[in-house]
């Protein structure tokens, strides 16, 4: 691997200026890292890389249809700043992705980012209409377009979200758009023993869908609220000032039902309430800390809570979990008290999770011992076809060479 200190930097200003200096590095036999804001830095494995190319100079939001509900968007502009562009205009596309003042619309959906509020809105390929991006020989290829239709045929926008870079850098999406709702509220909730299951399974049935929910235990300094012994729940929504009403009354009832007394409301904040919780996807403990993401039924959500659970007690490791009530994801972060002793564990404590979890993935952590652990999970039943897309697209395997699952 090239050391860090060797690797040239690139941060081109205009997409010509990108084209060119990846013709280049292809023509030279020279490896590319793409790098947007970071924020997904505990993804994958670190490409072998002699030049890393950052996207953050590409910023600009080049149009905005408001009649239409569609915009276009350079790669680089950070969600925080396209989610504020857009809400000026009562607007937003639901690009729920951690640490949103940093994390770029490119590196997003580069990373096929999966939201909470997925199962309300979908995800967020699901809002892009058109792509521009820079192929690893200096092509610049463009797809879709800015218009709102069926696509027929195989839409090319959709190959490249989800790619983590490995097949071209993405540097414009266009999307389509949503009305933003009026309001929002969030209830958080400490839970007494043995109520998780109940509350649960009283938010997936609520009357009114909620566009958040999850269940913690632990992110004391991360996420809002305190532990209870089963330790606590935090539920999020969106709609009109009557809704909000409506659901806060069926929400606490609900709840009480579960055996949970008291529901604290957050009213002012409540979006800080999402988004502080989105960030500790991806919140780290020093280097001594992994995180990893199970995507699953929700309907077995607690099930699997429970054993990941178990398995990081078995092996004396800290543990802070956070369930998606609504989509069924799994986060688990386990931790230890020094660098060596969390050193010591973690590969055997990775292995036994596969065994468990089969699907687990590494989504954070700085931790050395990081590369050597099964970031991916077990391969996609695809890999053999993902290799051969790879292969079509970058023949030298210039674009974030060994970053991606399978080694692509």
């Amino acid at each position: 691997m090239i050391s860090h200190s060797a690797q040239r930097k690139i941060a081109p200003k205009v997409v010509g200026e990108l084209s060119e200096a990846l013709a280049q590095c292809d023509r030279a036999g020279e490896k590319v890292a793409i790098r947007g804001g970071n924020t997904l830095r505990g993804m994958g494995v670190s490409p072998r890389a002699d030049v890393v190319i950052e996207t953050a100079k590409l910023a600009s939001l080049l149009s905005h249809e408001r009649a239409d509900l569609t915009a276009a968007v350079q790669a680089g502009m950070t969600i925080g700043a396209l989610s504020d562009a857009l809400a000026s205009c009562g607007q937003f596309v639901p690009l729920d992705a951690p640490l949103r003042r940093t994390a770029t619309v490119g590196g997003t959906l580069a990373a096929g980012w999966l939201g909470p509020r997925r199962h309300v809105y979908g995800r967020g390929r699901d809002y892009v209409i058109g792509t521009h991006v820079v192929l690893a020989d200096g092509t610049i290829a463009k797809a879709g377009g800015m218009v709102v239709k069926n696509v027929t045929g195989y839409d090319m926008s959709k190959l490249y979200v989800g790619s983590f870079g490995t097949l071209g850098v993405l540097t414009q999406a266009n999307f389509k758009m949503l009305p933003m709702l009026a309001a929002a509220r969030a209830f958080v909730a400490r839970l007494p023993i043995a109520t998780r299951t109940r509350a649960i399974e009283r938010v997936q049935t609520l009357q009114t869908v909620p566009s958040a929910a999850w269940v913690v235990r632990g992110f004391q300094r991360d996420i809002d609220g305190d532990d209870g012994d089963d330790g606590r729940i935090i539920v999020f929504v969106e709609g009109s000032d009557a809704m909000l009403e409506r659901t806060s009354r069926e929400l606490r009832s609900s709840l009480g039902k579960a055996g949970v007394p008291e529901t604290r409301i957050v009213d002012a904040g409540a979006r800080d309430v999402f988004e502080r919780t989105l960030d500790a996807y991806v919140g780290t403990v020093a280097r001594r800390s992994i995180t990893y993401r199970v995507l699953g039924d929700a309907g077995e959500l607690d099930g699997r809570l429970d054993g990941m659970e178990a398995l990081a007690q078995r092996f004396e490791l800290q543990a802070d979990c956070l369930g998606d009530v609504m989509n069924g994801d799994a986060i688990l972060r386990v931790h230890d008290r020094d660098d060596r002793t969390f050193s010591s564990k973690i590969e055997m404590f990775d292995d036994a999770l596969h065994d468990l979890e089969p699907r687990a993935i590494v989504i954070a952590g700085d931790a050395p011992m990081r590369p050597v652990l099964r970031v991916w999970g077990a391969p996609p039943a695809a890999l053999a076809q993902m290799r051969a897309i790879k292969a079509r697209f970058d023949p030298n395997n210039t674009l974030n060479p060994g970053f991606f699952v399978g080694g692509i």
